[in-house]
């Protein structure tokens, strides 16, 4: 018998958070993390399982405006260099929504290596904003290219950071945000003080500042005060923004 060819892996979307709307008019691609370097394929459940409650929050709030939200599976769990194989996975995905829903526009909202992976597919012309929380970026080196940041012009940015992340480090995405700031105004930051990578001190008010970030992105809603400032603030003000204990208790009575 012949040798048999391996199988070519591709990149998914997997099934859509709520129930679809009949007719969608923007969508969300959530991003999980990932590893530095790695071939082995992810596990659906265990990728998926630190942005299924953020995931859930968005649709619901969207769901009146036509929101479709969809987590991406990638092809394998390595950014692997020069590859970035998981910011092509969420160019692929970000292709497949405008095949599913037609023109609609496209958020990119990724945590860990997908925070970085959501910033360097920002470029695809269906995606219109982005958010990046706790972002794996590498360190700066001066015998490698910076990441890049033109991509993101035209797209609003929110990153979100833990000041006490041990993981990934905060510092870096305030001087990614720095310049990407210079090449846009819309982009800001958010700093969670004395919290850590996965956020969890103050996972509901950071589940709010998304909420409220894509539906001004997408739908044209109006940002909260925070938001504004922070997007209006010159650098360094608006990219060390403090997120305040208890956000989001006027959107969540506002029905948001």
């Amino acid at each position: 018998m012949g040798q048999q060819a391996t199988p070519v892996r591709t990149a998914g979307l997997g099934k859509a958070v709520g129930p679809v709307p009949t007719a969608v008019s923007g969508a969300v691609l959530l991003l999980p993390g990932g590893e530095e370097v790695s071939a082995r394929r992810p596990s659906p459940v265990r990728a998926t399982i630190a942005l299924r409650s953020l995931g859930r929050r968005l649709a619901r709030a969207g769901r009146e405006e036509g929101l479709a939200v969809h987590t991406v599976h990638y092809r394998c769990r390595g950014w692997n260099g020069s590859e970035a194989q998981l910011a092509a996975d969420a160019e692929w995905a970000a292709d497949e929504v405008v095949r599913r829903y037609g023109d609609v526009p496209v958020c990119l909202v990724g945590v860990d290596m997908g925070g970085r992976a959501a910033l360097r597919a920002g470029g695809h012309e269906a995606v219109n904003s982005v958010v990046a929380l706790a972002p794996w970026l590498p360190e700066d080196d001066m015998a490698a290219p910076a990441e890049p940041v033109k991509q993101l012009v035209g797209r609003r940015v929110l990153i979100v950071h833990g000041t006490n992340d041990e993981r990934t480090d905060p510092e870096l995405s305030f001087r990614f945000a720095a310049r990407a700031k210079k090449v846009n105004r819309e982009v800001c930051r958010f700093e969670v003080h004395s919290d850590g990578h996965r956020l969890h001190g103050y996972r509901d008010e950071v589940a709010w500042l998304a909420v409220d970030f894509m539906m001004g992105a997408l739908f044209g809603h109006s940002f909260s005060r925070p938001v504004e400032d922070a997007l209006a603030a010159p650098p360094p003000i608006g990219l060390r923004m403090p997120l305040a204990s208890g956000f989001g208790k006027s959107l969540k009575r506002q029905g948001s």
